[in-house]
């Protein structure tokens, strides 16, 4: 495809992500309390979208994923947290 025929197809759907993705920070800055490591993943993976080399997805993944290689005696929780607290 041209970049015309994927901005055609796909703005859209980004334009509303981009839009909620807004909406989400507004809230978290509006709420009482402190953010947690989560927040800073988030800024960490916004910070990645600035990059031109084509890698974007990835390095937006790398930023919210476990780096390490030794798995983890027990899982802290029942679910995932979606960012690695080890970061940020």
């Amino acid at each position: 495809m041209t970049r015309q025929q994927v901005l055609d197809l796909y703005f859209m759907e980004a334009r509303s992500k981009v839009i909620d993705l807004a909406a989400f920070l507004d809230r978290v800055d509006r709420a009482p309390g402190e953010a947690d490591f989560r927040l800073a993943a988030i800024h960490e993976a916004l910070s990645a979208l600035h990059g031109a080399d084509g890698m974007r997805a990835k390095a937006v993944l790398e930023s919210l994923s476990d780096p390490t290689h030794e798995p983890i005696e027990r899982a802290p929780g029942k679910g995932a947290a979606g960012a690695w607290p080890g970061k940020g």
